[in-house]
């Protein structure tokens, strides 16, 4: 299993969330954050906005999906055809395990 932690813009999270539960992956969290990437922040007159406003979406998947889900979250949350700085990162992390709080299953 894999953790995706994606971190976009919060105009695209609806939209990024609802490719997702369409393609078959209905389970996510998500989460308000602040943040700065390589666009490091963004300057209006002479006020530097350095914490913008992202989100960040959390899903478990098997090896056998990461490919494909991670396409369909970068189509989902790249703006116009080419993309543009602040669009995103997706973080990859092996899960060791996952368990059912209620059954206490291991999944």
């Amino acid at each position: 299993m894999y953790l995706l932690r994606a971190i976009v813009r919060p105009e695209k999270s609806t939209i990024v969330m609802k490719a997702l539960f369409d393609a078959g992956f209905p389970a996510i969290t998500k989460l308000s954050v602040f943040g700065r990437g390589k666009q490091r922040g963004i300057k209006v007159g002479n006020v530097t906005y350095d914490e913008l406003p992202k989100d960040l979406l959390m899903i478990t998947i098997h090896e056998k999906d990461k490919d494909f889900v991670i396409e369909t979250i970068m189509d989902a949350a790249r703006t116009g055809e080419k993309g543009q700085f602040g669009d995103g990162k997706i973080f990859v992390t092996p899960v060791e395990g996952s368990y059912t709080i209620s059954s206490g299953k291991l999944d």
